[in-house]
Order: structure tokens, then sequence, then C-alpha cells
């Protein structure tokens, strides 16, 4: 019953590491190991090999070895026994197991240092004051796990530590082992850091798609996956600018198209727009209007409210020309109709607007504001922008009679 017990718990244990494990690898090739002498008393610096891109652990094992005594194991090959750095941070009990089985009897203090200015300090003076981290027992082995997330020894962009050390033996040198074996994360490893993602995302807030757009986050957050899918960093910092410009371009319109993106994009433009009439401000509604038209998501209101735009900037050609397109797209839009007529009076063509006037004068333009209704508010409108007409009583009356 006992046995049974224990190896439920193993298969429960190796269950939760699996779904534990993080998204990297143990960096063999660019793991540190430098075997050295310290003089009797004294001080020296030893750095590690430069880390690779996406570096988010470093575990590293400092052993003293006695004269002719050599590692019984590589840190490296301890390491393939831990899927990743979560089964070393589960306590000291993951520090134990990186020990060296064997180690000398001499012992020395150790700091470790961001740069190598710190770290030549420290060999002067012996201060450790600006160490990340200082053992300032004595200790003949020592192993760690420093994180990015955890220990100021790391940062995003770090490269190499330097590691300090202090003999505490006063009459004869020290041996010392420092290996060093960095975890790479997979996905950082393609370069694409915090600063990288916000360059890309600060590129694309400004682009002529994203400012369509009310909230152009998840239209942004596309165009970056695209990018971090095909290129490494490093990849993308070489191409060409024509090159980037493409890239933009292509996953641009992807994203673009995307439905719900796509969908979005046009209810904000279309709120953007309403704004824009209601505080008169034509000369700004006019090309984001242009802008749905020329994307071919222009609605019969559309062509209307283009047409109305037009006509308060006086621009009646322009008006003329973009209702009639309107009328194309739906005939029975009465908006539409209703523009067409006043550009019509305002064109000094009495005839052709009396006729549009006459024609749907019972109807309502929309479900809750006739047709006559709307006609005296957008006479009103149009005297308070100084677009005056002898012809706009004769028309009330009309619609009166």
């Amino acid at each position: 019953m006992t046995k049974n017990i224990i190896l439920l718990f193993v298969s429960v244990c190796s269950f939760c590491n699996i779904y534990a494990q993080k998204d990297g690898y143990w960096d063999k090739e660019r793991a540190t190991t430098k075997e050295f002498l310290v003089s009797a008393g004294d001080r020296m610096t030893v750095n590690t090999e430069d880390f690779p891109v996406g570096t988010t652990e470093i575990v590293y094992r400092i052993t003293l070895l006695d004269k002719n005594q050599e590692m019984a194991s590589s840190l490296v090959s301890v390491l393939k026994a831990i899927p990743d750095p979560y089964g070393i941070g589960q306590g000291s009990a993951g520090a134990v197991f990186l020990m060296s089985k064997i180690s000398g009897d001499d012992q020395c203090t150790y700091s470790i240092f961001t740069s190598s200015e710190k770290a030549k300090k420290y060999v002067s003076d012996g201060k450790t004051d600006a160490a990340c981290f200082a053992q300032v027992e004595p200790v003949s082995k020592d192993a760690k796990r420093l994180s990015l997330d955890k220990s100021s020894c790391l940062k995003e962009n770090t490269t190499t530590i330097w590691f300090g050390f202090e003999s505490k033996n006063w009459i004869l040198s020290q041996k010392i082992v420092l290996e060093v074996v960095p975890w790479v994360d997979t996905k950082l490893n393609r370069g694409w850091n915090q600063d990288n993602k916000n360059e890309i995302i600060s590129l694309c807030k400004t682009s002529t798609m994203a400012q369509k757009m009310a909230n152009s986050d998840d239209f942004c957050v596309c165009i970056l996956n695209k990018i971090m899918k095909q290129y490494r960093y490093a990849e993308f910092q070489k191409l060409l600018p024509i090159e980037r410009t493409k890239v933009y371009k292509d996953f641009g319109a992807a994203c673009y198209n995307d439905a719900g993106i796509s969908k979005n994009v046009y209810s904000d433009l279309h709120k953007q727009i309403a704004t824009l009439i209601k505080q008169q401000k034509y000369n700004e509604a006019i090309p984001k209007l242009n802008g749905i038209i020329n994307d071919g998501k222009a609605t019969a209101l559309d062509y209307a409210s283009i047409g109305y735009c037009y006509i308060l900037t006086k621009q009646y050609a322009k008006a003329i020309k973009f209702l009639k397109e309107g009328e194309k797209l739906d005939d029975t839009e009465l908006a539409v109709k209703l523009n067409l007529a006043h550009v019509y009076l305002l064109s000094d063509d009495y005839s052709s607007a009396k006729s549009i006037y006459k024609k749907y004068q019972n109807q309502n333009v929309t479900d809750s504001l006739s047709w006559t209704d709307k006609t005296k508010l957008d006479f009103t409108t149009f005297q308070k922008a100084g677009i005056k007409s002898e012809d706009y009583e004769r028309v009330l009356k009309l619609l009166t009679n």
C-alpha cells in the first residue's frame, strides 16, 4: 500500500513538472566554464561568456578544489536532469542538487557585478557595495539560480556579468572552478523584448490605417505578432527601409481585413464623422468620408453625408457628383434625395429641386423625422452657415400646401 502511494506521488509530481515547464532550453554551447588560481589573500574578477539573446535565468556553480582534484561532473551535465529553472527554484533542495560532489578545504568570498568598472573597483578596494550579490561568509562551494524577475544581476539587456573572488587562504593559491549556464526563453530568443515591441507599436500608431480607428490597439498588436512570427528582431532591423514599408503594408492589409478589426474601424469612423458634422467641422469630415468611399465600404448614407458636407462648404458640383453615386447605390435612400434637392436649389436649378421636394413631401427621411421637418432644419443650418437663397420660403410653402 505504501509503495503504491509513493508511486502515485511521484507520478503526480512528474505530471505537475511537465506542465509547469517553461518554454526554453539550457544553452550549453554558450555556458561558461573557467578554472583559475587566486593567489593567497588576493582578489580577482572573472567575466562570463556573452549570454545569448533571450536569457532570462542563469545557474552558476563555484567550486574550490584541492591540488590535483578534478570535477566529478560538469554543471551542464547536472542540468540535463532538470527540464527548466522551475525545478531549481523549488527551495534549497534544488540548490543542493547542483553542488559539486567534491571540493577542497579552501574557502573564498565572492560577489557579482553588472559592469567591468564595478568589478575593477572591487579588485582595487575590496568593497562590495556596488555588487548585485555578495557572499560575505567564506564558502568552499556554492550554487545559485538568478532570474530576470527576482535578481538585479540580470536585466533584459544583460549580456555578461562579472564574478569577483577574494581568497581566504593566506598561505597558498586557491584553485577555483566557475561554471555558469544560461536558460534561454524560446520566444525572447528571437530578440523581441519590451522596448523592441513598443517600437513597432509606436510606428503602427502613426500609420494612416491606425489613425482611422478610435482604438488601434488590436490592429497594431496584430501587425506586431505577424512581424515577430516572420522575423527575428535582428533580421527585421537589417531590412532596407523600402522592405520594411512593404512588410508594414502587407501585414497591415492582412490585419485590416480581419472581420472584427475592419468592422470596428468603420464603426469608429462613422462615430468620428458624426461628431465632426455636429461640431460643423465639415472640412475634417470630408476626407474621412472619402476614405470610406475609397475603401469600397460606403453606404448610401455615407454619400448623403459627404454631399451634405460639400453643400455646407459650397462645393456644389462635388456634392452633385457624390449624391448621384449614392442614388445608384440605393435609389430609396431619402437622405440622398433631399440633399440632391438642396444642391439643385442652391445651384439655381429650382425646377429640378422642386420636382424632388414635391415627390417625397409625404414621406419620412428617418423613422421619426418627416421630409418637411428635415427640410426646415437643413434650411436653418444653411442660413446659419451663411448660405442664402431667396427660394427657401418658396420651398417651405410648397411643402405645406
